[in-house]
């Protein structure tokens, strides 16, 4: 039978004996704690090789690499067995860290993208740092902060690799627990920047010892936590804690926790080989053989794989920038507001609101944050491309820094320039205009409101004898909804300002739809008398593109436009005619924390909708970008939402949502006015 050693700079009471197999053979490992003294763990080790086959040595450090460079520990400890094979299982660790993070990363999708992540030390941890920074660039170190007492943390790599290198105090959390009884107010700082950090971190990679040490009260809630050999006692901290997720990075193949030293010490032992013979190959072979896999543990029993998004919105128009300027006066001239309006447009990236506990009947969780920049509509058409691409470029960098997978544009930030182009190539995120689920939700909105109407008839199977009008077809919502209406409506007319630009469309769509009805209108306006529905996608910032007098009694018309194409002065001026404002997105939970976007409680924008879905689908991706949406996108972003329980909107015009007896009464008033209507 072999017999292994594992004597460990931790608590005595955590020691145990375990008879077990491994690698064909019989084994009893011991573990022996020296609560912290080196020279009871000097004489431990003296005692243990006289009577083991290998020794394991816990929560000792002989080496880390950091760089290019390796520092070598000089610890006393490391050379009391010379007798047997002794280990730290540095080599191994360093294996079972890589597998495990590229493990986790697979298993739940992507989980640690743009994620933050604190090291308790980086230089231990350096090549978990390094696989993590293949994720997210959002790293921090508290090596500074815990080895020097410098109220700082690394930020990268680079500022890790070179204090490192500079560095001249001892490593170790063992020297700074009595640095920090030296220096009880330096403790304290410790304790409070380290709390900080957890709070706003989502992965915190350590010793559980070190973390539990600096956590504090409620600051693991919802977190992941990287660490090794998590017993039950650590297990019961967390659940109190309310940690997310716990991650051990040694394999647990016994009934009793051991750690990594123990494991390598073993394989020493079984295969009779000495450290430097026993080859990484050796190693993840056996590892391979034995399918050991990281841990991934549940402290409160319910895992829960939350994604993050970022959205960014803009004010439409002086009135938004005065409501969100309270003291601002209603009487406010102007004059001054124009110069308020130029002034918003230079302000820097702001933090609007956090939309969290968006719940998936799936399971799935996405929270997110509505980040603000201040040009409205005419500040934007005002100045060159550029000086828009800049400021949703720094909105892109405040989402990553806080922890963003994913970025929407809304309003007109989706199709000023090249409709996110410029900004999905530029960010160090995924950018998505929402634009496929905005036609989805506009077209979704119509098909119900024209259902409701009851006007035309809507068969199962087969055209919809009517027709449509997109206006702004050449554009990314309006010529995917173009397509989509050409495979289902009797005609579809293609509405705009540049005939050929129309006419390609024409040809694009008959190729994919050659039995389709389309018309290219760059003249538009002399048919809307005909049309049963109207879509208008324009981006014209308010300005007028139809002339709403002219329009068919009981046509439903869909305003996609962000400001609207038709304000309500228009709209009033026809009662028997239905207008919608575009196709709004009920979220399938209660949210917290959403501030007013001038919608209903829980409704949200269809291009904001479609940020939010790809988060809860894990698809961190440029979905929607460019003028070219595709329809099989509109159809797939249709089928993810209502897999996450994604609703229609109540269809709501500039007047608040329709009832029954509000359409009914379009419906009234629309009969009675087509009978004139016909006669001319």
């Amino acid at each position: 039978m072999k017999h292994v050693i594992s004597v460990s700079m931790g608590p005595s009471a955590q020691d145990y004996s375990l008879k077990t197999k491994f690698l064909g053979k019989d084994f009893t490992v011991t573990r022996q704690g020296a609560d912290g003294d080196e020279d009871r763990a000097w004489d431990l080790l003296r005692r243990a090789q006289s009577h083991a086959d290998a020794v394991g040595l816990g929560l000792i450090r002989d080496y880390c690499d950091v760089g290019t460079r390796r520092f070598v520990d000089k610890d006393k400890l490391l050379k009391v067995v010379t007798r047997v094979p002794a280990t730290t299982g540095a080599h191994l660790r360093r294996m079972l860290q890589l597998r495990a993070v590229r493990h986790v990363h697979k298993t739940l999708g992507s989980y640690f993208n743009n994620s933050r992540v604190l090291f308790m030390s980086g230089s231990v941890n350096y090549d978990i740092a390094v696989e993590m920074s293949h994720y997210t660039p959002n790293l921090s170190f508290a090596d500074a902060l815990l080895q020097t007492g410098t109220p700082t943390m690394l930020s990268s790599l680079a500022q890790l690799e070179l204090f490192a290198t500079g560095s001249t105090m001892a490593n170790g959390i063992w020297a700074t627990r009595k640095l920090g009884a030296v220096l009880p107010r330096l403790a304290k700082i410790k304790q409070r920047l380290l709390a900080q950090e957890m709070a706003k971190s989502h992965v915190i990679v350590g010793a559980i010892e070190d973390i539990r040490s600096f956590a504090g009260d409620g600051n693991l809630k919802g977190k992941t936590l990287l660490s090794s050999a998590i017993d039950e006692q650590s297990l019961a901290w967390l659940k109190a804690q309310e940690a997310n997720l716990a991650i051990d990075i040694c394999p647990q193949p016994f009934k009793q926790v051991v750690d990594v030293d123990v494991i390598e010490a073993m394989i020493l032992a079984a295969t009779e080989l000495e450290p430097q013979e026993l080859s990484d190959e050796t190693r993840a072979g056996i590892i391979d053989e034995l399918e050991l896999t990281a841990q991934l543990l549940h402290p409160t029993g319910h895992f829960r794989n939350v994604r993050r998004f970022a959205f960014i919105i803009h004010p439409l128009s002086q009135q938004a920038i005065r409501k969100g300027l309270p003291l601002l006066p209603k009487s406010t001239p102007k004059r001054l507001m124009d110069q308020v309006e130029k002034a918003a447009a230079m302000l820097p990236p702001m933090e609007y609101c956090k939309m969290t506990n968006i719940i998936s009947p799936t399971g799935a969780e996405a929270e997110g944050w509505l980040i603000a920049v201040g040009g409205t509509p005419k500040e934007m058409l005002a100045r060159s491309p550029e000086f828009t691409y800049r400021r949703l470029l720094a909105a892109a960098d405040k989402a990553q820094k806080m922890g963003a997978q994913i970025i929407g544009l809304g309003a007109f930030t989706k199709v000023v320039g090249d409709a996110g182009m410029t900004v999905a190539q530029r960010a160090n995120l995924p950018v998505t205009t929402g634009n496929s689920y905005s036609a989805s939700g506009a077209l979704w909105a119509a098909a119900d409101a024209m259902r409701r109407m009851g006007l035309v008839e809507t068969p199962k199977g087969g055209r919809v004898q009517a027709k449509a009008m997109v206006i702004g077809a050449t554009g990314s919502i309006g010529s995917v909804s173009a397509r989509l209406l050409a495979m289902t409506f009797d005609e579809v007319y293609l509405g705009g300002r540049d005939q050929d630009k129309l006419k390609a469309l024409k040809a694009s769509i008959l190729e994919e739809t050659p039995e389709a009805k389309v018309v290219a209108a760059a003249d538009y306006e002399g048919h809307l008398a005909e049309m049963d529905m109207i879509v208008t996608t324009t981006s014209g910032a308010g300005k007028k593109v139809l002339d709403i007098t002219r329009v068919k009694p009981g046509c439903v018309i869909t305003d996609v436009a962000r400001p609207l194409d038709l304000p309500p002065e228009e709209c009033a001026k026809r009662p028997d005619v239905l207008v919608i404002e575009s196709g709004e997105i009920e979220l399938p939970s209660k949210v917290r924390g959403m501030r007013d976007i001038a919608l209903p409680e829980n409704i949200v924008y269809a291009c904001l909708a479609e940020t939010i879905v790809l988060a809860l689908e894990g698809r961190f991706e440029a979905f929607t970008v460019g003028r070219d949406t595709e329809w099989r996108k509109v159809k797939e972003i249709y089928k993810l939402g209502l897999k996450h329980g994604m609703k229609l909107a109540p269809i709501a015009g500039v007047n608040g949502v329709y009832t029954d007896e509000d359409i009914a009464r379009v419906v009234e008033l629309a009969r009675e006015r087509r009978k004139t209507w016909k006669s001319g």
